[in-house]
């Protein structure tokens, strides 16, 4: 199983922070954003790789983080090197965007990953044939991905993760699933205005290699392009999709002031 990590975003939420700068290597106390998420999912016996998909701005400093030594600085100091404390080796996928007004879109920067092509990877690269867990780079999670992939290869098929949620105006502005008693995926909607349930999905999900054709055929069948949850919305109606309730919450970094509370309260 390959880990797809979708760090191809500007993040001009965040101002001037992430201006110059990729969101998911902001620090919270001594580690990262996505080197606290990279501490877990490296320790599932399933993960072979961790493939981030970046953007040719943001790609140097990637490129950088993960070749420097654990414990030396990189990036002008904001950051200490990484290189060696990992077992499953890192790739760098740029996409070749050096702009929010240009970028791919989630959906796009993965069947790049699928495919092993990007701006700084030669065209004969091997895509990938694998399962894949897939996720968003900007969150704090209080669980463990291992058990989102057991979750996944006990039902033997794609599946997404879930959480209730009971605020309808937030229901409105995420993805919201309808499950059966199995949790079955029956129906997924983006941003609806009358959600049909509680389920809301976080940018959380494993694909089997059964569904890449599927999952490669998206874009070109009229998936949508921007989102991570377009491809999911896209996936539930062409194949059994289950979703897995969260057993922890998560930590969403949107904005500079959810920013500075996670700083707050996680890094100490």
């Amino acid at each position: 199983m390959k880990n797809i990590v979708i760090a191809a975003g500007y993040a001009t939420r965040l101002g001037e922070l992430t201006r110059n700068f990729p969101k998911p290597l902001l620090q919270i106390g001594r580690n990262t954003i996505l080197g606290r998420m990279l501490d877990d999912i490296d320790s599932i016996p399933q993960i072979d790789e961790h493939i981030i998909v970046t953007n040719h701005k943001f790609a140097p400093i990637f490129r950088e983080w993960t070749e420097t030594p654990q414990g030396e600085a990189c990036a002008e100091g904001r950051l200490t090197g990484v290189a060696g404390r990992w077992k499953k080796p890192v790739r760098i996928i740029d996409d070749g965007t050096e702009t929010n007004d240009t970028r791919l879109g989630a959906v796009c920067d993965l069947l790049l990953a699928i495919s092993g092509k990007g701006a700084d990877t030669s065209s004969a690269s091997r895509g990938l044939d694998d399962d894949l867990l897939v996720v968003a780079a900007d969150n704090l999670l209080f669980f463990s991905f291992r058990e989102f992939v057991d979750y996944a290869y006990q039902k033997q098929t794609s599946c997404i993760m879930c959480h209730e949620q009971p605020s309808i105006e937030k229901l409105r502005r995420t993805g919201v699933v309808l499950l059966d008693s199995d949790n079955r995926v029956l129906n997924m909607e983006e941003k609806p205005e009358q959600p049909k349930s509680h389920w809301a999905v976080p940018p959380f999900y494993i694909y089997l290699k059964h569904d890449l054709p599927l999952v490669c055929a998206s874009v070109d069948n009229g998936c949508g392009k921007d989102a991570p949850g377009n491809l999911a919305h896209y996936m539930v109606d062409r194949t059994v999709m289950h979703a897995w309730p969260m057993s922890a919450g998560r930590f969403d970094i949107g904005s500079l002031d959810t920013y500075r509370e996670a700083v707050e309260k996680y890094g100490r």
